[in-house]
C-alpha cells in the first residue's frame, strides 16, 4: 500500500469513528488533533486512536491495553489476533463506558 493510499484509508477510519460517536447514546466526548483521536468517558478514562504512517498502522490505546491494526483483506485487522478495528473499538468503548457502545463505519 502506498503512503497516499494508507493516509486516505486511515483518515477515513478516524472520520468514521467521529461520525459514529456523534450518534451514540453513551456519554463519550471526543477530540481530534491531527492524526490523534481522543475519546473521553464519563469515568475520566480515555481511549486514544492514532495513525502510525511510517508503519501503515492504526493504534488504539485503551484501558485494556495497546493494539495495532493493519489493513489486510479490505479491513483494518489487529496484528495479533485479526479482530476487525470497529468491532474491537466497540468492545473497548463498551468496557470503558460501562454500557453498550457500537461504533460502525
Amino acid at each position: 500500500m502506498s503512503d497516499t493510499d494508507y493516509l486516505a484509508r486511515a483518515e477515513g477510519v478516524l472520520a468514521a469513528v467521529e461520525r459514529a460517536l456523534d450518534y451514540t447514546d453513551a456519554d463519550i466526548e471526543f477530540e481530534r488533533s491531527g492524526n490523534v483521536l481522543t475519546l473521553e468517558f464519563a469515568n475520566d478514562t480515555k481511549i486514544i486512536v492514532n495513525l502510525q504512517p511510517p508503519m501503515h498502522e492504526i493504534w488504539i490505546a485503551a484501558k485494556s491495553g495497546g493494539y495495532h491494526f493493519r489493513f489486510v483483506d479490505d479491513a483494518w485487522r489487529d496484528t495479533r489476533n485479526g479482530t476487525e478495528f470497529f468491532s474491537a473499538l466497540s468492545d473497548y468503548a463498551t468496557q470503558q463506558a460501562g454500557e453498550p457502545v457500537r461504533i460502525t463505519p
